[in-house]
């Protein structure tokens, strides 16, 4: 009973006397020997040795860490100290500044500024829209869920800025300088032709629904299209300028958070945070508060160790495979890419011929005097896109769990064909619009010779344009509701109440996260490629992404169970912003085109009578003060390129030797990294052989 209990090594607890009877090594000599006690060494005289007791107050180790930013070169923040040695320091700091008042100016509003900027920064976290739901979403349907939800929280705020622009730059001027005049009366004819936009007399409710679905009859002369903006000389470059401003800001948006989501699909995708030890001692937030939250951060954390677990079970059994399975994997893979491909030319045959086909059916009497007919016609091209976009990613998707990738990577893929599907598509309908408006590229055209463009078919093309944009748009919208209420609750319902195999038939419904997002990325990109000929036409998308976001919120809650398959965050926070500058480059290919090289419409727009849109610029340019002139005409010359490009080259060079350091420097202390758990294992080992001698003696 007297004999001194043991600790976990086997020795008793009254070591510290009988140790200095020992003889060989002591711990502290031991640790002092190892490489990485210079890591400990450059901490500075605040680290107390090894062996070393602190007081019982710690005051004295305390004001050596403080003394250890007079020392070293470092930074207190660069400085591994612990937290209460980092507050002792501050506290000391502040009463010297206080007794001696020799602060300066410069660093007392430099704190302050600092400070301002990190609570501005938490106040536009705290006011972000939805931001407790996208964390409820993300807790249980997994961050691949929450990143479609972010994003089109995203675009909906873009859509709002370029909103605002829009009604400042183009609906304001265009009613500063007076009412606009009407349309031009059918009596009004020119060289190219007639324009008689609206509906003349009373027309049926029918009639009036399908103007709205069309965007023809009351709202062909509206401010809604191109040819409602009268030709006055401040608002043609007001309505100019607003496409490259509201361009410069897409892009700038755009690129911050492709880059942000760089910076994370690096780190994820690096060895250093990936292990699971990482996820389990280093994800909690031990700040978290209620139970809601703490529930939601453990549905997290578990999301993320489930995609661990199934990417490593993938990369393991690709690993294991033999030189004939992998043979067969990658026979598998081509043909289903074969595969793929036939379908995408299918599809993209279908859509150009229905919209040829269109206006040989817009001609005919039957389908002139039927206006369910007319609005089917006028949609053709876009219900075929609709159906391809809603059929062959519902094919990808199958075939893609097919060839044997990851869950990240199988989104990769979707991602890559359902886009070039969908984007595709767009721009064979805007090579068809195209075809229309300059007759096939060929000017000395009967229809095209006296006024350079399709007068006869197209009297103002830039509102047909314009409409054509619009209708999809609204069919996009249409499908959606559709989809919801005739497939998507009708499945829920049946799996619900029919358990047996009828039940299982209809399965479970998973939001797939690569459609929904493809989904978004098109209807973005129509409203690009439209915003120039159908300027309120980022209105009607801010009204229909936040119809979308409540949509999708109700039945991911009420109809959705969590994806079998998760991937991760990272990937989708990068690829799709990618895929988004990827759609906004498409978009300025039409858009520019017609800027440059059609000429506008002569009876409607703001740019009636001119050569081409851009033409009006440089007219304006004119009117400026010559200095202004000389300094405008300098930034197009090579006195200015030239420089601009070496300057770039400069920067680019330091950028790329910057990044170069830091890329050593990380290697650096990876190495570092792998010689403290060597030295961990070194110890343990001696631990382990000092306790058996010991206990041996």
């Amino acid at each position: 009973m007297d004999e001194c209990p043991r600790d976990a090594w086997g020795q008793p607890r009254d070591w510290s006397s009988s140790r200095k009877s020992r003889t060989g090594p002591s711990l502290a000599s031991v640790l002092n020997d190892l490489p990485s006690a210079a890591t400990l060494r450059y901490r500075g005289p605040g680290v107390l040795p090894w062996g070393a007791h602190e007081d019982e107050d710690g005051g004295r180790s305390l004001q050596a860490f403080a003394e250890t930013a007079q020392m070293e070169s470092h930074s207190p923040r660069e400085l591994p100290w612990p937290m209460q040695a980092r507050r002792e320091y501050r506290r000391t700091q502040a009463r010297e500044q206080v007794a001696s008042g020799s602060e300066s100016k410069a660093a007392h509003w430099s704190r302050q500024l600092s400070r301002t900027k990190g609570k501005m920064k938490e106040g536009f976290q705290t006011i972000q829209p939805w931001a407790w739901t996208l964390k409820k979403i993300g807790g249980q349907f997994g961050a691949g869920t929450e990143s479609y939800f972010s994003l089109l929280r995203f675009l909906l705020f873009l859509n709002l800025v370029a909103s605002v622009i829009e009604v400042c730059m183009k609906l304001i001027p265009a009613w500063a300088g007076g009412p606009p005049p009407g349309p031009p009366g059918p009596n009004i004819s020119s060289p190219c032709g007639s324009y008689t936009p609206n509906t003349q007399g009373l027309v049926s409710f029918p009639t009036q629904l399908f103007n709205l679905l069309s965007g023809e009859g009351y709202l062909e002369w509206s401010p809604l299209f191109y040819g409602f903006y009268p030709p006055r000389s401040d608002l043609a470059v007001t309505y100019l300028c607003s496409v490259f401003v509201i361009g410069l800001i897409y892009l700038l948006f755009i690129l911050h958070r492709s880059v942000s989501g760089l910076k994370e699909t690096l780190l994820a995708e690096s060895e250093v945070l990936t292990s699971y030890s990482h996820r389990v001692f280093s994800a909690w937030n031990f700040g978290l508060c209620g139970a809601a939250h703490v529930r939601l951060r453990q549905h997290i954390i578990l999301h993320d160790l489930q995609v661990e677990l199934e990417e490593a079970m993938v990369r393991r059994r690709a690993a294991e495979q033999t030189l004939g399975q992998r043979a067969k994997v990658w026979s598998l893979r081509a043909v289903l890419n074969l595969l793929i491909l036939a379908l995408l030319a299918a599809a993209f045959y279908g859509i150009f011929w229905a919209t040829g086909f269109t206006v040989t059916l817009q001609e005919t009497s039957v389908v002139q005097q039927t206006p369910i007919l007319k609005l089917l016609v006028d949609y053709l091209p876009s219900i075929f896109i609709s159906v391809f976009n809603f059929v062959l990613p519902l094919v990808f998707n199958f075939i893609t769990s097919l060839e044997g990738y990851t869950r990240s990577r199988q989104i990769v893929l979707m991602l890559l064909r359902t886009v070039f599907l969908r984007l595709a598509s767009l721009v064979l309908l805007l090579l068809s619009l195209w075809n229309q408006i300059t007759c096939g590229g060929n000017k000395e055209a009967e229809g095209c010779k006296a006024c350079g463009y399709n007068y006869r078919e197209l009297p103002c093309w830039e509102t047909r344009l314009g409409q054509e944009m619009y209708k999809l748009v609204i069919f996009d919208l249409l499908m959606s509701l559709l989809v919801i209420l005739l497939v998507q609750f009708p499945r829920k319902i049946l799996c619900g109440l029919c358990p047996g195999a009828l039940g299982r038939l209809a399965g479970t419904l998973e939001f797939q996260v690569p459609d929904e997002v493809l989904g978004l990325i098109y209807a973005q990109t129509v409203v690009w490629v439209g915003s120039f000929f159908c300027p309120l036409l980022p209105l009607i998308n801010t009204a229909k992404f936040l119809i979308l976001f409540c949509l999708k919120k109700m039945t991911l809650f009420s109809i959705y169970s969590p994806a079998s398959g998760t991937f991760r965050a990272s990937a989708a926070n990068f690829f799709f912003p990618l895929v988004l500058l990827l759609g906004l480059a498409i978009s300025a290919v039409p858009v520019l085109y017609s800027i440059f090289l059609i000429p506008p419409s002569k009876l409607c727009g703001p740019f009636q009578g001119k050569r081409s849109i851009w033409v009006h610029i440089p007219q304006s340019i004119e009117s400026l003060p010559q200095t202004t002139q000389n300094f405008l005409y300098f930034l197009g010359t090579q006195a200015f390129a030239v420089p601009l490009l070496i300057l770039s080259c400069i920067l680019m060079t330091y950028t790329i030797a910057l990044a170069n350091s830091y890329g050593r420097l990380i290697s650096e202390l990876k190495r570092q990294i792998e010689t403290e758990a060597k030295n961990k294992v070194f110890l343990a080992q001696r631990a382990v052989a000092l306790s058996s001698v010991n206990g041996a003696i």
